[in-house]
């Protein structure tokens, strides 16, 4: 089991975000956790890498507990993780080759030429050939996001974590998107855990998925399990039922604020 999260619990002063989540993610899975905005599907990710400890429960990555572990071993577990952030999170001050490359400048062995040789490797996987000496800004939202993933993948890593990947993406570029994360799954045999509050990239991607509710993993089961799932509350969330999801009446829901 590549990635184990057992009774986890975080809180942040008074407010409880996590309450007892559990997931296991097999090794060459893609699995996603799917919640509203805000549920704490980011906090999670930042548990698998260490940003963040849990309060109480284990938090296992490649038979390893992350909180347990020392500062030099968790640079070394990060190394094998390649953590794609929600807005990419790219330098605007450095084209994008240097922002593929710069993790590998910390690596030994890693001359510039095998970086230049690698950085062209990850252009071409996530189809920006010949955009390398471009900048952040003269770059689509969609192509942004996909530099953020090939800077993810530049190291090999043995897991990739997707935060909120296609966020702010149009449909055609949200599915471009999707496409990669298979690519990066089938022709890298990466583990990953996508999290995301739009479930037809869910539907899309993942082999299961875990809806994250009142911070515990209220339904975990493959694409055509949640399809047909009789909960209310996951049903709710799926096909975008305020109603069945906040469990109102519809006179009730009518005074509601959606969101909140």
């Amino acid at each position: 089991m590549s990635i184990q999260l057992r009774d986890v619990r975080k809180a942040f002063g008074d407010k409880e975000v996590l309450r007892g989540f559990t997931l296991t993610v097999e090794d060459g899975e893609t699995s996603a956790i799917v919640g509203p905005s805000g549920c704490g599907k980011s906090v999670l990710l930042k548990h698998l890498v260490g940003l963040l400890r849990p309060d109480a429960g284990t938090v296992f990555v490649d038979g390893q507990s992350v909180p347990e572990l020392r500062k030099k071993e968790l640079v070394r577990l990060r190394r094998r993780i390649g953590y794609v952030f929600q807005f990419a999170a790219l330098f605007d001050s450095m084209t994008i080759a240097a922002n593929i490359g710069m993790g590998l400048r910390r690596l030994p062995g890693w001359d510039p030429k095998r970086i230049s040789t690698r950085v062209a490797e990850c252009l071409e996987l996530v189809d920006l050939n010949g955009l390398g000496e471009r900048y952040p800004a003269q770059l689509s939202g969609g192509q942004r996001k996909r530099a953020g993933l090939a800077r993810a993948i530049a190291a090999s890593p043995k897991y990739l974590l997707y935060d909120e990947p296609t966020t702010g993406l149009d449909p055609v570029t949200t599915a471009v998107i999707d496409r990669l994360v298979l690519r990066m799954r089938d022709e890298l045999g990466v583990t990953a855990l996508v999290v995301t509050h739009d479930m037809t990239s869910a539907f899309r991607v993942a082999d299961r998925i875990t809806l994250l509710h009142e911070g515990t993993a209220r339904f975990t089961g493959a694409p055509a399990e949640i399809r047909t799932a009789a909960d209310d509350v996951l049903r709710g969330f799926v096909d975008g039922d305020p109603a069945l999801y906040y469990g109102l009446s519809a006179d009730r829901h009518g005074g509601q604020n959606d969101g909140a």
